[in-house]
């Protein structure tokens, strides 16, 4: 009895140190999601309004018989995938679906060249039959424009020389408590339709229209970046308040039951006990 008490004690000690861990992590994921969601709401209206000026520029350079390759394509196979994942885990099943669904493009693509962002995708893909071309480990815990530039000009490399088209797996962050898995197109740029206007523009058109497609790609994937990681963050801090939530029940459980253990041993000493005491007492 007295072994099984210990057992219980030792348990108990275990469940409370995972307890402080998960409540520890949970509380830093709870401010980054604050930090992160608010530099995610000051990058959505840039993105938004470059792609709207962007749509407009390129139907005034369709208008003037204008081509640009990310806008109107490379006309050659292959794609590029970028994933856009954690690099660290105890996120739920963020890690997993990102990459179950980046693996479900990719085998549907032909000639696929991988791009993996977070050291879970780079492990799950360099097992994988694609070759990864480019691995961004531990570089956008915190996104910076330089980051989103280094990502495009990746991507940029790749396109027109080896792929025809890119595109992207991340989690698009609804809200707090909703996160949604998302695939979209980068290049060529995916536009909203736009309205012809007569620009006044310097030095011509075609320097802007490129310059401009530039910069639209850099705060798009700038965006992205941001939505993941206030998603990744507040995934996570969904787990670990569930696994807090877990560790409180089985301590009220584990107290029970080490409460009853002591008990009965305690009992069953006091038994011992008066029953040596009336056995000399028969004896005398």
């Amino acid at each position: 009895m007295g072994a099984r008490v210990r057992q219980i004690y030792r348990r108990i000690a275990n469940v409370r140190h995972v307890r402080q861990i998960t409540k520890a992590m949970y509380t830093i994921a709870a401010t980054q999601v604050i930090q992160r969601k608010r530099a995610l709401l000051a990058a959505r209206p840039f993105a938004d309004a470059a792609g709207s000026v962007l749509a407009d520029l390129v139907a005034t350079a369709n208008r003037e018989g204008l081509v640009h390759p990310l806008v109107h394509g490379a006309g050659r196979p292959g794609t590029a995938l970028l994933i856009v994942n954690a690099d660290r885990g105890l996120c739920g099943r963020y890690v997993l679906d990102l990459n179950r669904a980046a693996a479900e493009v990719a085998q549907a693509k032909d000639g696929v060249r991988i791009l993996a962002g977070g050291d879970k995708a780079h492990r799950h893909f360099r097992r994988r039959r694609w070759p990864i071309v480019k691995s961004y480990v531990h570089v956008y815990d915190r996104p910076t424009v330089d980051v989103a530039q280094r990502i495009r000009d990746d991507l940029l490399a790749l396109y027109g020389t080896e792929v025809g088209e890119a595109h992207v797996v991340y989690t698009y962050f609804r809200g707090e408590l909703a996160q949604q898995v998302r695939v979209e197109r980068l290049l060529p740029v995916d536009l909203p339709p736009g309205q012809p206007r007569d620009f006044l523009v310097e030095p011509d058109l075609a320097t802007i229209l490129d310059e401009l497609a530039h910069l639209y790609l850099t705060g798009r994937i700038l965006r992205i970046l941001h939505e993941a990681k206030t998603s990744e963050h507040a995934v996570r801090r969904q787990a670990m308040k569930a696994a807090t939530d877990n560790a409180d029940e089985l301590l009220e459980k584990l107290t029970l039951s080490y409460n009853k253990a002591r008990q009965h041993r305690i009992t069953t000493e006091l038994a011992d006990i008066m029953g040596g005491a009336e056995a000399l007492r028969e004896e005398g």
